[in-house]
């Protein structure tokens, strides 16, 4: 499965990268949202999770253009961000996150989470 990060925290990118690559996943790293929408494009990746707060175009954008990109499968998009208040939430999921995880996180909920998401429904 493919899994694209976009975040602009170098620590976070590596962590996950790491986590998601030792699960066996194929796993590209983007450090705004125009990478991020760039290798949406071309890899096609099943799982984004994405930064809200991002240099240039910022996640709720990457977001709707994922949702909204006819040429390509739908991706799952997880909002990973440290914009926690219940307001942010919402919204997040308004712009068409299919799950919203505030900063900091669990990277052991974060795996799960990728895993339900990602399991074809009965």
């Amino acid at each position: 499965m493919k899994v694209l990060i976009a975040d602009d925290e170098p620590g976070i990118l590596l962590s996950l990268e790491f986590l998601m690559k030792k699960a066996g996943y194929d796993v590209f790293i983007a450090r705004n949202g125009a990478e991020a929408m760039d290798i949406a494009d071309r890899e096609h990746p099943e799982v984004v999770v994405l930064d809200i707060m991002m240099p240039g175009l910022d996640g709720y954008e990457v977001c709707r253009y994922i949702k909204s990109a006819s040429r390509r499968p739908v991706s799952k998009v997880i909002f990973l961000s440290a914009k926690g208040s219940r307001n942010d939430i919402e919204y997040g999921l308004q712009q068409g996150a299919d799950l919203y995880i505030p900063k900091p996180f669990s990277t052991r909920d974060l795996m799960g989470k990728i895993r339900e998401l990602t399991v074809p429904a009965v």
